[in-house]
């Protein structure tokens, strides 16, 4: 009889054990998904419209970029947006502060790439961020600004 009350209570604390893993665990889930939430409501939103888009075919890519991905890739947060009327608005939203340069292409055959003509010019419209346009391929210095504490808003011409 011993025995069988000493194998329920072992059971018993077995049970115990794991539902206190499983409380734990998910309070523990909780905690991270809270946090994850306030980090995100600290991040700047960057809203950026461009308005002489040369017409309405394809779509208009946006990158947002650092230093280390700029002209190399993919941009640390990547979007993109039909044009209407000649004209598109998007918003980067929950930028952390720091210093970034945004690019931007019309990609009016859809093929999520700027095509070039055989002498290596560009057939698809492009700009980035403080609207520096050079001969060559654009260089971060030249687009990069900051974000703060406040929410930006600019203007892209291509």
């Amino acid at each position: 009889m011993k025995s069988k009350i000493q194998e329920h209570r072992k059971n018993n604390r077995s049970i115990v054990i794991k539902n206190l893993i499983l409380t734990f665990a998910l309070a523990l889930s909780t905690l991270i998904g809270f946090s994850q939430d306030s980090d995100t409501e600290t991040g700047i939103s960057i809203t950026v419209t461009i308005d002489n888009v040369k017409n309405d075919n394809g779509t208009v890519l946006f990158s947002l970029h650092t230093k280390d991905t700029f002209m190399k890739g993919k941009g640390i947060i990547d979007t993109q947006t039909k044009i209407k009327d000649g004209k598109v608005t998007i918003t980067f939203k929950n930028v952390m502060p720091g210093e970034y340069a945004i690019m931007a292409l019309h990609d009016e055959n859809d093929n999520q790439r700027m095509d070039f003509r055989e002498n290596g010019m560009p057939l698809e419209s492009y700009g980035m961020s403080n609207n520096v346009m050079s001969f060559g391929p654009p260089q971060y210095g030249d687009a990069k600004f900051k974000v703060e504490k406040e929410d930006l808003e600019m203007a892209i011409r291509f």
